[in-house]
């Protein structure tokens, strides 16, 4: 099994350093970002489902899942560091009316519907393209030809648009 794992991470450490950096910017948290990844990955290998996609998406969404969570934790942790130092912040949410945040979910919500119609090869490309991928890291993550994997963006979004055409 050591064997197996380390010829797994050998093979997706770089996809997943490149996912973890494109988000946190450092390359030492992003190193930190892939250890965890790997840590779940050999704590938990049945998390991995194979009938929903390649390992190497199955790794490059976890990483960019748990780097934004340590990007997220570090702007909350330098908030509060600026809030104890006695610069508060302006808040853009304090202008905005009661009735935006209702609108947002709800538009988030009919995006995440028409998401669901779209083919699962294209969906899995939007929501990759959605984590900051480009279309040759998809390329790369889905061991598929560039064209095929720009096709499949392309498409799944021209498929989501209709679909938010057709419900409005």
């Amino acid at each position: 099994m050591a064997d197996r794992f380390r010829s797994i991470y050998l093979e997706h450490r770089p996809v997943a350093l490149r996912v973890a950096t494109s988000v946190l910017g450092d390359e030492q948290a992003a190193e930190d970002v892939v250890q965890e990844v790997f840590l779940h990955l050999w704590l938990r290998p049945a998390a991995y489902d194979p009938a929903r996609g390649s390992l190497r998406t199955y790794v490059a969404m976890i990483t960019r899942s748990r780097a934004v969570d340590r990007w997220r934790a570090t702007a909350a942790h330098d908030a509060a560091l600026r809030r104890a130092g006695g610069e508060l912040a302006v808040s853009s949410q304090a202008s905005e009316s009661s009735a935006e945040p209702v609108i947002r979910r709800d538009a988030g919500r009919r995006a995440l519907r028409a998401l669901g119609a779209v083919p699962e090869e294209q969906r899995s490309a939007v929501l990759l393209s959605c984590f900051g991928l480009s279309a040759s890291e998809i390329a790369d993550a889905a061991q598929l030809p560039l064209g095929t994997a720009k096709s499949r963006v392309r498409l799944g979004l021209e498929k989501a648009r209709a679909h938010l055409d057709d419900a409005a």
